[in-house]
């Protein structure tokens, strides 16, 4: 097949057309797709990485030929001539090395290669370099560029200069046209031997292996927000029948309708750092499985396994350009939310950012989902919820990933009397004394550390200020050491307790901070009250709603809350209920801005946009094609 391509190309490429043009740009996809296939079932991940040692860090320019799995095409790199300082288990070759810096700076992914930096001792401590730390130790892992400064629109003679923000949407605006012509069923086979390749335990585990140094989480975690994550990829070779339209025939003598799901163009995403794959790939296989182009900027304090995921499919057989990666911060996501070329964007992260991106996007006529911040609750019925299983569950759900997930529980209401609440709050407090602090790469850990010195200083604060206004801290994880890692961004498992003395008063506001506050550490808020409709007033009064959860063994009551609950995601006995791809991701009320929902079939909606086709096709000729007055169709 890949012969018979190059002979039908070949020929192609001596025509002139337009149409000529557009078959041949068809064809170099469908060769490029047919590559990555072949390369899938051939070669070996030792190959690959021998291949990218040998060539890594020797002369300027080379050109590398591998029949690699991992590397689909000839093609030539910029390389630096300096050795790397820094002794990451894999190789990386998104890092750019120069004798300026011990670090390495972190290179854009445009048009199917990566990017050189330009690197000065100036540039090492500019606001154009943003420091990427180990949140375990704080110490410099690399340096991540702003993609659109505003220094960066003049050259060095006053002229006019392009970002890297800028060529990457050039690069996926020039991709569209032959991608979105691309027939479904071959991007959907892309996606296939995407989902197929992540399957591998060896690539989930490099990938996992960037989380955990960049974000902070254990191993296991970090295995799982790829799985997570590759679940979506999966969801998304099946884009076609979600992407079928309706049509209806006859509406008037030879008049037919037919409305068809369309791509939009140029998408962006903007990803947040607690899951540094996963959101990642909520974003730019469905649009692309679509027919659109992207251009993703990962969270500047992890974006190592992004860009290495976004490498993996180009090289598996994605054309250039079709998923670019920059870097950045505000600077490049304001160039990201005013570029007039970019149609749609997503973003998972706090309320205050989300709320801008939003309002700024779809102020300059964006499509905009955005996923915010919450404050999840979890109902207990103290008289016949299972007691060892139910406490398992909150510890697991409130201290995992230190709590630094949308879907953590960060309350446990506890209904019944309130005697009985202490024996239950104390069992939590138990288990979670036994929750082991440290490097997410250490066998065993439990909890890693918060992502920076800043959101480390910030839930500390809060739980002072909740003490402060009269909370019990029953568990105080504040001022934690773990061994050899002194300097980490560390804090224990913390549990505060807003009902020590009397139960809550669902009729009353609740102003402890432990309480409005969306804290994003492994803080568990704890209140108790009498009865279930109190649980389900004192959560539907909370402004977010992205998830909640009720633990009972009564059919009646699970019945009840389901039904009376404001919140989007609900788990019965399920204590972070994230939905499969099957579904989408359904937060609301102050956890969302917008109203289309992540994956599933409302994110082939958010994706795509409707076209109708409206035809009159008479038998003969003569037939009546309008006049002047408005059109009553079916009617004699």
């Amino acid at each position: 097949m890949h012969r018979r391509l190059q002979i039908i190309l070949t020929k192609v490429g001596r025509a002139e057309t337009n149409t000529s043009k557009q078959l041949q740009q068809y064809i170099a996809i469908m060769m490029k797709l047919t590559q990555g296939r072949n390369l899938l079932r051939s070669g070996s991940r030792a190959a690959t990485v021998a291949a990218t040692r040998t060539a890594m860090f020797a002369s300027t320019t080379i050109t590398i030929t591998t029949s690699s799995r991992l590397a689909s095409t000839s093609r030539s790199f910029a390389v630096s001539t300096a050795a790397p300082q820094n002794n990451f288990k894999y190789d990386a070759p998104w890092f750019h090395y120069s004798e300026h810096s011990k670090e390495p700076h972190v290179m854009n992914f445009i048009n199917g290669s990566f990017e050189p930096v330009t690197v000065s001792n100036d540039d090492v401590v500019s606001s154009s370099s943003i420091p990427l730390f180990d949140p375990s130790s704080n110490k410099v892992l690399s340096y991540v560029p702003e993609s659109h400064h505003p220094s960066q629109q003049m050259d060095n003679d006053g002229n006019e200069s392009t970002t890297a923000l800028n060529r990457a949407v050039a690069a996926a605006k020039q991709a569209y046209p032959a991608w979105s012509n691309t027939p479904v069923q071959s991007r959907q086979r892309l996606m296939l031997d995407y989902a197929h390749f992540l399957h591998r335990k060896e690539v989930r585990e490099e990938i996992a292996y960037w989380i955990t140094l960049e974000n902070g989480k254990t191993t296991a975690d970090a295995m799982g927000d790829v799985w997570r994550g590759l679940e979506v990829v999966e969801a998304a070779t099946r884009v076609g029948c979600d992407m079928l339209g309706d049509s209806l025939q006859n509406l008037s003598s030879g008049l037919d309708t037919t409305s068809y799901r369309v791509p939009l163009g140029v998408c962006a995403g903007i990803a947040p750092f607690n899951f540094p794959a996963m959101i990642a790939l909520w974003m730019y296989p469905l649009a692309i499985a679509a027919g659109n182009t992207y251009v993703l900027k990962p969270t500047e304090k992890a974006p190592s396994a992004s860009i290495l995921l976004t490498k993996y499919l180009h090289d598996l057989g994605l054309p250039p350009g079709v998923v670019n990666t920059v870097n950045g911060s505000k600077d490049t996501v304001d160039g990201i939310l005013t570029h007039p070329d970019v149609k749609a964007i997503s973003f998972v992260g706090s309320n205050r950012a989300g709320e801008y991106i939003h309002d700024v996007g779809s102020r300059n006529g964006k499509r905009v989902q955005a996923n915010l911040g919450a404050k999840n609750h979890a109902t207990v019925l103290m008289e016949d919820a299972d007691r060892e299983s139910t406490i398992k569950a909150i510890v697991g759900a409130a201290f995992g990933a230190a709590g630094q997930r949308c879907m953590a529980l960060s309350v446990v209401v506890l209904v019944g009397d309130l005697e009985e609440s202490r024996g239950w709050v104390q069992e939590i407090v138990e288990q979670a004394k036994v929750l082991k602090v440290g490097n997410g790469f250490v066998e065993g850990v439990d909890v890693g550390p918060l992502i920076s010195k800043d959101a480390t200083e910030r839930a500390e604060n809060i739980i002072q200020h909740s003490i402060d206004e009269g909370a019990t801290c029953l568990l105080d994880g504040r001022g934690i050491t773990v061994d050899g890692f002194e300097d980490g961004n560390f804090l224990g498992p913390t549990v505060v307790s807003l009902s020590d003395r009397q139960h809550t008063d669902p009729d009353q506001p609740i102003t402890n901070p432990a309480y409005t506050e969306e804290i994003f550490a492994p803080v568990l808020t704890v209140l108790a009250v009498p009865t279930l409709d109190d649980a389900i007033s004192i959560s539907n009064e909370n402004a977010y709603g992205n998830g909640t959860a009720i633990f009972t063994t009564s059919g009646g009551a699970a019945r009840k809350y389901q039904y009376e609950i404001e919140a989007g995601q609900v788990g019965i006995n399920v204590p972070i209920p994230v939905p499969l791809p099957f579904f989408s991701f359904t937060g609301n009320k102050n956890s969302i801005r917008g109203d289309v929902n992540f994956y599933g079939k409302s994110g082939v909606n958010f994706f795509t946009q409707l076209k109708t086709v409206t035809s009159n096709w008479q038998y003969g000729k003569g037939g009546d094609l309008g006049g002047v007055t408005m059109p009553v169709l079916g009617k004699k």
